[in-house]
């Protein structure tokens, strides 16, 4: 029986067999994941957060994508967490060192970013998996991460 996980990865790997589009994926997808978890972290919290420390809008998105990667691999989950720790410790260090605020650099990186990973899949000549299901959005850094898993001998 084929786990869920390696069900979706194998799906999300059809459409990134040419070496350009996976490339382009391996800079591209963690450059995303980081400009979405700058431009969260950049809205407005309300006053009902105030009352907790470190609780903002990326905090439940965050909590949220995690649940999802518990569900369909707790291993993957833990890589997860510490490239989003990674990406939270790329924020607080551009907040400390930059006058420009990070939603406006995140999301010039982000528009750039993306033309990347669309050039990426018209010299794959496939159309990006999450047009069939957005949950491929999500599976992107998975996939990634299983390629270092596997690299590194780490079963995921």
């Amino acid at each position: 029986m084929t786990r869920k996980i390696d069900a979706l990865l194998a799906e999300y790997g059809e459409s990134h067999q040419n070496p350009t589009n996976k490339a382009v994926h391996w800079v591209c997808v963690p450059v995303i994941v980081w400009t979405v978890a700058a431009l969260v972290w950049s809205l407005p919290v309300p006053e009902m957060f105030a009352a907790v420390p470190n609780l903002n809008w990326l905090t439940l998105v965050l909590v949220g994508a995690v649940v999802y990667y518990l569900v369909v691999s707790w291993r993957l989950a833990i890589g997860f967490i510490l490239f989003v720790l990674a990406c939270l410790w790329v924020i607080v260090w551009y907040e400390r060192n930059f006058t420009l605020p990070i939603w406006q650099f995140a999301l010039g990186v982000f528009v750039v970013a993306w033309i990347g990973q669309f050039w990426g899949h018209k010299v794959e000549g496939k159309k990006p998996s999450f047009f069939k299901d957005v949950q491929f959005l999500l599976i992107g850094p998975a996939w990634l991460l299983h390629f270092l898993y596997k690299r590194f001998g780490i079963a995921y």
